[in-house]
């Protein structure tokens, strides 16, 4: 496809670079100070969740169905937090360990215990030389961060509409004893906002790795934050295994963060039963108690299933409004000059955007010469390297809807500048 930049002669993109160079340097006078960098809920989000501050109070009975909250023990978590959170992942509760307010946490703590211990009664991660972890890519940049931590190397995977290229991922599972893992958000993915098809998470299901201790790392973030009635199915990873007649692959992971609050949720966990119980163990070493206290007032604000998606529609109508503005702020600005292409998810977080090859960390960079920060230029790829510099994750969540948009202007304007920029300096 041809830009518009393309088709102007050197006399008309000269002309064009020095308007948009004066419309920035109208920016910079402003001071703007505004922040998209993290895909964090806005106050107005958290404060749906004030009322349940009110639910316990010093006259409070704090047992949860003769499990006191009050006090040391079971470390697996309350049994209406657990059922609650089973519900929600449709998985028996049996299987499920509630345990702190970040998933990520469990997460880096399954790494960890692969990494020292190993799984399934396999030699730990540590002594096996080098090993691998599969990273859609563009995705999560905390995901990538725990891997590299630990000196697994991370493989970076292309993603398609539908989700990971499955060809990819089976080549490599099933012919590579090293890879020891792949990192999946599954629903509305972290950045592109897609949502793995049945055919793929059938085919995950189906995968016969090459390594005993193999597990598919699937961290359901965004299980229940659609922005409107019509949000993507995401088949059930578990009934998908059912189907197959396989078992001891997949740890699955969610939270209440972005449901209540980031600081003080509800994370939890659930696998195989032979995988849960493993977890268990190597969770007791460092878990006498859970914040049994939080688990108690969340399944009284809660409540059940239903509870959690009446909540989740209220963050809807929060989200929606700043999702749709950056559509039409994105489109009116750049629609017709074929510079770009960006994503429009039917939730999550975010909403990823591509440039002009070679234009990413020029963006960046001159947003924040302009005030407003964005995530880092390549943080959606392991390493920080995107291959095509192209990649920015827009996060529109946490701003006010003014502040977006003055952000969003900003961003149109330093798309333009710097593709209109690298098409002079390729003449």
């Amino acid at each position: 496809m041809t830009s518009a930049y393309q088709n102007m002669s050197d006399q008309e993109l000269n002309s064009t670079i020095k308007q948009l160079e004066a419309q920035a340097d109208e920016v910079r006078a402003r001071g703007l100070k505004l922040d998209m960098a993290r895909g964090k809920p806005s106050v107005e989000q958290t404060n749906l969740s004030r009322p349940m501050l009110d639910l316990l109070t010093s006259s409070s009975t704090l047992v949860d169905e003769g499990v006191p909250a009050d006090n040391y023990g079971f470390p697996d978590g309350l049994p209406s937090a657990r059922r609650l959170a089973a519900d929600l992942l449709g998985v028996d509760a049996a299987n499920v360990v509630v345990s702190g307010s970040s998933s990520l946490n469990l997460m880096h703590d399954t790494v960890v215990n692969a990494y020292t211990h190993g799984i399934g009664g396999n030699e730990p991660w540590c002594r096996q030389g080098e090993i691998k972890f599969l990273c859609p890519s563009p995705g999560y940049d905390r995901h990538f961060a725990v891997t590299e931590r630990y000196g697994i190397t991370n493989v970076p995977i292309p993603m398609n509409d539908d989700g990971p290229n499955m060809d990819e991922v089976e080549r490599l599972v099933q012919t590579d004893a090293t890879v020891k893992g792949i990192w999946c958000v599954p629903k509305y993915a972290n950045p592109t906002g897609i949502t793995y098809s049945a055919e793929v998470v059938r085919r995950f299901a189906a995968l016969k790795p090459a390594a005993p201790d193999f597990r598919i790392f699937w961290d359901n973030a965004y299980i229940v934050h659609d922005l409107d009635e019509n949000g993507d199915e995401l088949l059930n990873i578990f009934q998908a295994l059912d189907e197959v007649g396989a078992t001891n692959l997949v740890y699955e992971f969610a939270s209440t963060a972005k449901v209540t609050f980031p600081s003080s949720g509800m994370a939890f966990v659930t696998a195989s039963p032979a995988d849960i119980a493993e977890l268990r163990s190597a969770f007791a070493i460092e878990r006498v108690s859970p914040e049994k206290i939080s688990q108690l007032a969340h399944v009284l604000f809660l409540r059940d299933v239903d509870g959690i998606r009446a909540h989740m529609a209220k963050h809807a109508q929060v989200l929606r409004p700043r999702f749709d503005l950056v559509q039409r702020k994105l489109t009116q600005g750049l629609g017709d000059l074929g510079i770009a292409t960006w994503t429009n998810p039917r939730g999550g977080y975010f909403v990823s955007f591509d440039g002009p090859q070679g234009s990413a960390k020029a963006i960046v960079s001159l947003m924040a010469d302009l005030g407003v920060t964005l995530t880092g230029a390549g943080a959606t790829w392991p390493y920080g390297k995107d291959p095509r510099d192209s990649n920015i994750r827009i996060a529109p969540t946490f701003p006010s809807l003014a502040d977006l948009d003055a952000a969003l202007d900003v961003f149109v304007l330093a798309v333009k500048l710097v593709a209109a920029r690298l098409e002079q300096a390729q003449r």
